[in-house]
C-alpha cells in the first residue's frame, strides 16, 4: 500500500535529483534535496487538511488530484507563480520576466521581495478564513473543548468569520503594511496593496468554498436518496442526471483543493528564496515536496487515518491558523522557515498523540466494560 501510493512520489524524486546534478552538479543536488525537505515540513498540514476533503471523492477524482492537479501544483506554483508574480509586479512580459529570472537572479528575487506583501496578504486572508469557519462551527468531536465551546457558541453569528477576518486585514495593513514601507515613500500604496490583496483572497475563499460547499450538500442530499434515484432513473432511462450532478461536486471540491494548495505554497516558494533564488532548481525541489505531499493526501484517505485519528484535522487547521498569521507578520517581519515549519508540526503532533491517548482511553473504557458484564453473568 505504502510502495504503490508513493511510487510517483519515489519516481519523480530520482528523475528531480538527476535531473539537478546535470543542471547544476552535486551542489544543485543538495539544493534540490534541502528545497524537498522545506515543501514537505512546511505543507504536512496542506495533506491533512487536504485528505478531509479529498476522502469525499471518488478513486477517479482521487486519480485526477494526483495527476492533473500535481501537473497545477508544480508547474502552476512551483515554476510559473514566481515568474508571474515579478511579471505582474515589475510590468513585464511573461517573456521579460522568464528571462529576468534566468539572467539577473538578484534583481528577480529583489522583485519577488516587493511582491511579498501582496502575495503573503492574499494566502493569508485564504488560509484564515479556513481556520475561522473551522473553530466557529459547533462539532461533535471536540479536541481543545475549553477553547473550542466558546468559539462555537459565538459561530451563531451569521458572518462572524468575515468580519473577523477583515478586522485582522485592516489592522494588517494599518500596522505591518505601514511598518515596513514606512522608509520608502509608498506607505499609502503598500497598505492599499495588502488591503487588495487581502479582500481578493477573502473573495477567492468564499466563491471557491462557497461553490465547492454548495455542490457538496447536493451531492449528499443525493446521497440520503441514493437508491429512491437509481429506481426512478432506470424507469426513467436518463441514468446521468446523479452522475452529473455527482461531477459538478467532485469538480468545485477539487477546485477548492487546488486553491487551498495554493495559499499553502506561498510560504515554500517564498522561503525558497532564503536557499536558492534560481527558479529551475526552486521548481525541481519544490515540484518533488509537492509530490510527496499529494501521495500523503492519497495515503491518509485510503488508510482512513483522519477516521482513526479524530484529533488530526483539527491539529491541521490550528496549524493553518498559525501560518496564517505568520504570513501577515511577515509582511514586515522575516520568519526563519524553520520556525514556520515546526509550529505546524508541533500542533499536528500534537493533535496526533491526542488522538492516541483517546484511542487508548475508549479501549481501557471498552475492556473494563467487557469484565465488567462478564463478572455480572
Amino acid at each position: 500500500m505504502l510502495l504503490r501510493t508513493f511510487r510517483w512520489a519515489f519516481a519523480v524524486t530520482a528523475l528531480g535529483l538527476v535531473a539537478a546534478v546535470f543542471y547544476g552538479g552535486w551542489a544543485a543536488l543538495g539544493v534540490v534535496a534541502i528545497l524537498s525537505v522545506l515543501e514537505i515540513s512546511l505543507s504536512f498540514d496542506n495533506a491533512v487538511v487536504n485528505a478531509g476533503v479529498l476522502k469525499k471523492m471518488n478513486a477517479f477524482w482521487q486519480k485526477i488530484f494526483l495527476t492533473i492537479g500535481i501537473l497545477i501544483a508544480v508547474f502552476g506554483m512551483r515554476l510559473v507563480f514566481p515568474v508571474v508574480i515579478v511579471a505582474v509586479t515589475a510590468r513585464l512580459g511573461p517573456w521579460e520576466a522568464v528571462h529576468l529570472a534566468l539572467t539577473d537572479k538578484d534583481r528577480y528575487q529583489e522583485l519577488v521581495t516587493d511582491a511579498h506583501p501582496a502575495i503573503a496578504a492574499f494566502g493569508g486572508m485564504f488560509l484564515l478564513m479556513i481556520f475561522l469557519n473551522f473553530v466557529f462551527e459547533d462539532r461533535d468531536v471536540k479536541w481543545l473543548a475549553r477553547l473550542e465551546r466558546p468559539l462555537a457558541k459565538l459561530g451563531r453569528v451569521d458572518m462572524l468569520s468575515v468580519c473577523v477576518a477583515l478586522v485582522v486585514l485592516l489592522v494588517s495593513a494599518m500596522t505591518f503594511a505601514a511598518n515596513a514601507h514606512q522608509h520608502g515613500g509608498a506607505t499609502v500604496d503598500k497598505a492599499e496593496t495588502v488591503l487588495t490583496a487581502g479582500v481578493a483572497g477573502l473573495i477567492t475563499y468564499m466563491i471557491v468554498g462557497g461553490l465547492s460547499g454548495y455542490f457538496e450538500d447536493k451531492l449528499e442530499e443525493e446521497e440520503e436518496r441514493e437508491h429512491e434515484a437509481e429506481e426512478a432513473a432506470e424507469r426513467s432511462g436518463k441514468p446521468r442526471s446523479a452522475v452529473a450532478l455527482a461531477g459538478k461536486a467532485a469538480f468545485f471540491m477539487f477546485l477548492y483543493l487546488e486553491v487551498l494548495d495554493a495559499s499553502f505554497s506561498f510560504d515554500g516558494v517564498i522561503g525558497a528564496f532564503a536557499i536558492t533564488n534560481d527558479i529551475v532548481l526552486m521548481a525541481l525541489g519544490l515540484g518533488i515536496g509537492a509530490m510527496y505531499v499529494r501521495s500523503l493526501t492519497v495515503y491518509l484517505v485510503r488508510q482512513g487515518t483522519l477516521d482513526d485519528y479524530v484529533y488530526l484535522e483539527h491539529g491541521a487547521h490550528y496549524a493553518i491558523g498559525a501560518l496564517a498569521v505568520i504570513l501577515l507578520v511577515t509582511i514586515q517581519y522575516q520568519i526563519n522557515e524553520i520556525i514556520t515549519g515546526l509550529v505546524g508540526v508541533v500542533l499536528i503532533g500534537w493533535s496526533f498523540w491526542s488522538s492516541v491517548r483517546r484511542n487508548r482511553a475508549l479501549a481501557d473504557a471498552e475492556q473494563a466494560g467487557d469484565a465488567g458484564g462478564g463478572e455480572q453473568a
